[in-house]
């Protein structure tokens, strides 16, 4: 249920970097980004790029695909948890918040990012994590 919920909030965060009334382009005095396609703002808040915006279709789609098992998707949890954990780590570090060029981590995507390691914690190592007994798999 959560891998589900993190995919599709993250296929939501990948598409809308590609339409132009949800996300306006990055203005001039943003942070420099040598991969500068589609650098935009989601809601004018949260920057984002080509490669930006791939990596959360990726993760999206993963997301949606793991739901379909237990053992997948609390896999699926604990590898976000990690990687937007480093993330969030990268994006508060201003020589790296811009993944050296490739990718913008910075200001607001930092909170969202902390909201999905949350999210991702709770499926990934909390009570969503835990293999249902079988009782409640057979529905007694």
């Amino acid at each position: 249920m959560v891998a589900r919920l993190l995919g599709v909030l993250f296929l939501l965060g990948g598409v809308a970097g590609f339409i132009p009334w949800l996300a306006p382009n990055a203005p001039f005095d943003a942070p420099y980004v040598t991969l500068d396609q589609f650098y935009r703002l989601i809601g004018g808040l949260f920057a984002v790029n080509l490669a930006h915006d791939i990596v959360h279709v990726f993760f999206g789609l993963w997301g949606l695909l793991a739901g379909y098992g237990f053992k997948t998707s609390r896999f699926y949890c604990r590898a976000v948890f990690w990687i937007y954990l480093l993330l969030i780590v990268l994006g508060a570090i201003p020589i790296t918040s811009t993944l050296f060029g490739v990718a913008p981590i910075y200001g607001w995507d930092i909170a969202l990012h902390a909201i999905m390691v949350l999210l991702a914690a709770y499926g990934g190592y909390g009570a969503a994590s835990r293999e249902p007994a079988a009782e409640e798999v057979l529905g007694r």
